[in-house]
């Protein structure tokens, strides 16, 4: 059981943090502090001093020249080697409270001892850590260390009090204890002359704390103080650590000023200052493309080096920093791909996953690993299976020759989980076979039943997604008209309605094609099923030929997004769309927005008569055909 240091208190609040043009600025404050440092009890409260932030720029040098005074009157580590080398001997953190008992307090160093004990847990499993650490807070000498530490924090040196905080904390000491606190505390008042490696350790060590008023406190005040001190810093691991401890919510200024610095920095990076960058950026949440350029290309020539691990890593953080480079992507997938009987099932997905995340399609890898699938389908467990079936369909990769084995291989893996199949899930596989126009009997039919059905209306009828998927897995069976199970003579009615997304006709476009076929063949704003925007449609018509010849084209904008990046290979929603305009009798023209921004007036008109006069050759040639017969 914790007592006294650690027990945890209201009396250590963050006070006011106060910045001057001159200096971080503290003053001294009386409150009541319990003379048991935080024992329960009714009697009195003694009132001790504690200082929180507000003095001038002479008190605090005259204060900093006085610490200076009393630390190095500290007894050198040399002259209590003795102590020292039993302490490296230790081996678990009980050990290291054992050896406390052969050594008087004067020669003990609450930091160190703090440290060993951190490092000496460091190898041990979960379970022993766990055991191991119970014991240690349960041992009569470490509430004396605790009691120690916080009477020496005011005279410890930074480093000292940067470690202590480390280690205590990663000892599992409760955050809100009067310990932690009280080193918040000291390090707040001290902050000015920590050198830089004290404020990475001290920066490592906040952005992994709970939050607190103290943290905020302190985090805030380092902040401020790496406005002036960017340019001392020379170790990119320093340089990382302080990055991802000013977090996402420090100003943009202080966060390129950091980026700034690392890119002067670039030539000295390892591979592992590469990956780490890109969670470090992500740490802050800045997409600062020079120096993510710089990475990428490293990483690209020497990926050979990073281990699975790291890899993923640096993919998740251009996902969180919205960062696309096809070279990184490309050299990535064609490593794996190259590498192949490497890797397991679970990496291989969690890779693809990511690169699906990334609208990225690396086709080789995609194709090596429909092959493994086809050749040992069996061994895909159901998550692995519904991963598949959504990395395959959103990308909508074209396996060719190969989709049919490919289809038949993950359609029997999924009829054996179909006995303990939740709906929801059999919903996810199916909707997932409909984009890639395969619809199995059996899966569908234990869709379509009534039970299966009301369960999923009923579960979450207020879940758009399903809605949506419901809605897709309708306008497939009515659209794609695949052949029905046996039990089903008609498709049933799922009386699925989803709002449209809310689009406005690209005026632009509108005007162009207006001033090719003429205005009374354009109608515009067309919405089909429901759920298909068409920006414009072009109804040509032959009234010499009899029955009368109508041919419609479609022609609408399509974003970045809806192509696979680097590619005009459409995604999902867009081939989905593509397919079912076709069912409905018309020619989709694409207009790529990306493409159009960049062009005047003349050169929009001619990049569509390029895109719709193909489609006008194919009416004259039919009208052609049918006056020779």
């Amino acid at each position: 059981m914790l007592r006294c240091a650690l027990r945890s208190t209201s009396l250590w609040k963050c006070d006011s943090f106060i910045w001057t043009q001159t200096s971080l600025c503290y003053k001294s404050r009386s409150f009541a502090v319990s003379s048991q440092l935080g024992r329960k009890s009714t009697q009195g409260h003694t009132l001790k001093q504690a200082r929180y932030y507000c003095q001038s720029g002479e008190e605090v040098q005259i204060k900093q020249t006085a610490a200076s005074t009393e630390t190095n009157e500290l007894p050198d580590k040399a002259e209590k080697a003795p102590f020292y080398t039993h302490l490296q001997n230790c081996l678990c953190p009980t050990d290291v409270l054992d050896m406390l008992k052969q050594f008087p307090a004067s020669q003990q160093h609450p930091s160190s001892i703090f440290s060993r004990m951190w490092e000496s847990s460091k190898r041990m499993t979960d379970e022993q850590r766990r055991c191991e650490l119970q014991l240690m807070f349960e041992h009569p000498v470490f509430e004396e260390v605790c009691e120690r530490a916080m009477t020496d924090a005011w005279r410890m040196r930074s480093d000292d009090l940067a470690y202590s905080l480390l280690a205590v904390v990663n000892l599992g000491v409760p955050q809100n204890t009067r310990l932690v606190q009280t080193l918040l505390r000291v390090m707040q008042e001290r902050l000015n002359q920590f050198d830089i490696r004290s404020l990475s350790v001290l920066a490592s060590c906040i952005r992994e704390m709970e939050n607190s008023r103290n943290v905020q406190a302190l985090t805030e005040a380092l902040r401020l103080l790496l406005k002036d001190r960017i340019p001392e810093i020379q170790s990119m691991v320093v340089l990382q650590s302080m990055m991802r401890a000013v977090g996402k919510n420090s100003p943009i200024l202080l966060k390129k000023q950091l980026a700034t610095k690392a890119l002067s920095l670039a030539d000295e990076f390892s591979p592992p200052n590469t990956q780490y960058m890109f969670s470090s950026l992500a740490a802050v949440g800045l997409n600062f493309k020079p120096l993510l350029d710089v990475c990428s290309k490293k990483i690209a020539e020497n990926v050979h080096e990073f281990p699975f691990g790291r890899l993923l890593s640096v993919l998740k953080s251009c996902n969180e920093l919205r960062y696309r480079n096809y070279t990184l992507f490309s050299s990535i997938s064609e490593y794996v791909a190259n590498t192949f009987d490497m890797w397991s099932n679970k990496q291989v997905i969690l890779l693809l996953v990511t690169f699906e995340n990334l609208s990225f399609r690396p086709v080789v890898l995609l194709d090596a690993f429909a092959e493994r699938i086809i050749q040992r389908s069996n061994s895909l467990t159901l998550k692995d299976l519904l991963s598949v079936l959504k990395i395959f369909s959103l990308l909508n990769h074209d396996l060719k020759e190969k989709k049919t084995e490919f289809l038949a291989s993950v359609t029997m893996v999924l009829e054996s989980y179909l006995p303990k199949m939740p709906p929801t899930d059999l919903l996810k596989a199916v909707y997932y076979l409909g984009l890639l126009e395969h619809f199995p009997r059996t899966p569908l039919e234990k869709l379509l039943q009534k039970d299966t059905l009301d369960q999923l209306l009923q579960k979450d009828k207020q879940s758009d997604k399903i809605q949506r998927w419901l809605h897709t897995l309708d306008l497939c069976l009515r659209l794609d008209k695949p052949q029905l199970p046996p039990s089903l003579t008609s498709v049933p009615d799922l009386h699925i309605t989803v709002p449209a997304h809310e689009v406005k006709v690209n005026q632009e476009v509108l005007s162009a094609v207006r001033s090719i076929v003429g205005t009374d063949a354009v109608q515009d704003s067309v919405l089909e099923q429901s759920i298909y925007f068409i920006d414009c449609v072009i109804t040509l018509q032959t009234e010499q030929l009899f029955p009368v010849f109508y041919f419609r084209i479609a022609v609408f904008c399509v974003p970045p997004t809806s192509f696979c990046f680097g590619t005009t290979h459409p995604r999902a929603s867009l081939a989905i769309k593509l397919r079912h305009l076709e069912k409905l009798g018309y020619k989709p023209v694409l207009v790529p927005v990306l493409e159009l921004n960049s062009k005047t007036e003349e050169e929009t008109i001619e990049m569509l008569q390029k895109l719709i006069f193909p489609y006008i050759g194919i009416v004259y040639t039919v009208c052609d055909m049918k006056e020779s017969t």
